[in-house]
């Protein structure tokens, strides 16, 4: 029996022929495939941040504590200028335990970004430390400052381009002498 026939009988057609059935099978289909995308999604995805030795991470996290407590009692103040050529800092502690060190390890890095992080050994010469390295796209990034023997260390955030001298240190930086 055709649908015509049907209406003229006054029978109604299949539920398969109307659309208030489709209309309430509509959403749940599209969040089923929505779900399977969202699966397909996150097996094939790379989960970058998760880390595989987040045990000695924490133990790192607690070596740099130290390390940053142990600036803050040597009172160290480094003023950093970023230039084309390369990176200059001027270290100073107030307390009388510091003396400079013959080199610095100095640590560029981008926050999300690990693939453009650099790092650097930064040589005495006279008060200041030089060295040359490729300057790094403008933007936010984190600056790290250790001595050679890895007891203390400076970090700060560097936003280039730069322009001038950046402070990292001690909170009364300013009274640095230049």
């Amino acid at each position: 029996m055709n649908d015509s026939s049907r209406v003229a009988a006054g029978m109604p057609s299949p539920w398969y022929r109307q659309t208030a059935p489709w209309l309430l099978m509509a959403g749940p289909a599209i969040v089923i495939v929505a779900s399977l995308v969202t699966f397909w999604l996150a097996v094939r995805g790379d989960d970058g941040l998760v880390s595989e030795d987040y045990y000695q991470r924490g133990l790192d996290i607690n070596r740099t504590l130290a390390q940053n407590d142990r600036a803050a009692k040597l009172e160290i103040v480094a003023a950093i200028s970023v230039t084309s050529e390369g990176l200059t800092v001027r270290l100073s502690g107030r307390s009388p335990d510091f003396a400079a060190p013959a080199r610095l390890a100095v640590t560029l890095s981008h926050p999300t970004r690990a693939g453009v992080d650099q790092s650097l050994i930064l040589l005495r010469q006279g008060d200041r430390y030089q060295g040359r390295f490729r300057l790094p796209a403008a933007g936010h990034w984190v600056l790290q400052i250790d001595d050679e023997m890895h007891s203390w260390r400076l970090m700060g955030n560097l936003v280039l381009p730069a322009n001038g001298e950046m402070l990292l240190g001690s909170p009364d930086a300013t009274a640095m002498q230049k």
